[in-house]
């Protein structure tokens, strides 16, 4: 029932489509890549593993290994890597790298590494955290200064039960023993029936109804909702301070880099030649094309209304 938010996420959404080259790590520094280069991990039958391999790997797999401790995380990626090592060496052994298919991997691969390193020495250089802190600031001050609540609550199935667990807190009892030994809820039960902090909006409406209108240590009458009967104990109250720009700078960065990258890539497809030979998406092209073109058209004649009185004066 509680859904989670934040503003960070909010700033998320400002970055719009995330490209997925961007996401790599960004390139190391000169003097970094000659300790990755000389630094060696492991060997394998005499091949090194170097920390630039480690580096490279994480980066690989970094959705896999985030909730690994570092020392766990750096074992693994290392038994990745010799693994790798193996069966590459395998590979080789088996002639798998002569054939015109693997030539053909090989190929794309160099083309999405290049683009990769044109992301990173080229576009990212264009973006500025100037412009970064703009956007952040105008972000900030457009919101609103929201209120968050922390409460508890115990679910039940009837009113009834609802009442009893009531009275007995009401006579003393302790509320998060009695949410721990009632509540169906199991998103919260163990945690005494603490939901922790949420806004306006992110709880049922009749939940939140309720909640808005008590102060910290006050017990609620039974609340009906569609999961049940709610118990709910406020704990807390207080305004929701934004999220420090050092916090989603990189989320606006990403959305910098994205918009850079979006102008590189009409740039050099006005200069490029392309042509579709398959004839579906060919068709798909020339339907696009011929909307796109519409629309421009019909767009054309405000357009030159707005301008037609600035050329009278």
């Amino acid at each position: 029932m509680h859904l989670e938010y934040s503003k960070t996420r909010a700033f998320a959404a400002l970055a719009g489509l995330a490209l997925a080259a961007l996401a790599a790590p960004v390139a190391a520094t000169a003097a970094d890549a000659e300790d990755t280069k000389t630094t060696i991990v492991a060997k394998v039958n005499g091949k090194a593993i170097t920390e630039a391999d480690m580096r490279f790997a994480e980066a690989e797999l970094a959705n896999d290994l985030q909730t690994l401790p570092p020392d766990v995380k750096r074992r693994a990626v290392a038994e990745y890597l010799i693994d790798n090592m193996l069966f590459a060496n395998a590979a080789t052994e088996a002639n798998l790298g002569d054939t015109p298919e693997f030539e053909e991997q090989m190929r794309y691969l160099r083309r999405r590494m290049l683009r990769q390193e044109y992301f990173e020495k080229v576009l990212k250089d264009k973006i500025d955290e100037a412009e970064a802190k703009k956007i952040y600031n105008a972000h900030v001050a457009s919101q609103e200064p929201e209120t968050e609540f922390a409460a508890r609550h115990i679910l039940v199935e009837s009113e009834e039960k609802a009442n009893e667990l009531r009275t007995k807190i009401k006579d003393g009892g302790d509320f998060a023993e009695l949410a721990k030994e009632n509540s169906t809820d199991p998103g919260s039960k163990e945690q005494g029936g603490l939901l922790g902090y949420f806004t306006e909006g992110q709880m049922v409406p009749e939940f939140e109804a309720a909640v808005v209108k008590m102060i910290p240590g006050q017990v609620s009458e039974p609340v009906k909702t569609a999961f049940g009967w709610h118990v709910i104990k406020l704990e807390d109250r207080r305004r929701k301070e934004p999220p420090s720009f050092d916090s989603v700078k990189q989320t606006i960065l990403n959305s910098l880099a994205v918009r850079e990258a979006q102008k590189e890539a009409t740039a050099l497809r006005d200069k490029a030649e392309v042509e579709y030979l398959d004839a579906g998406i060919k068709k798909q092209v020339e339907e696009q094309e011929k909307k796109d073109a519409e629309a421009a058209k019909a767009a054309a004649p405000s357009a030159a209304g707005e301008a037609e009185p600035k050329a009278k004066q």
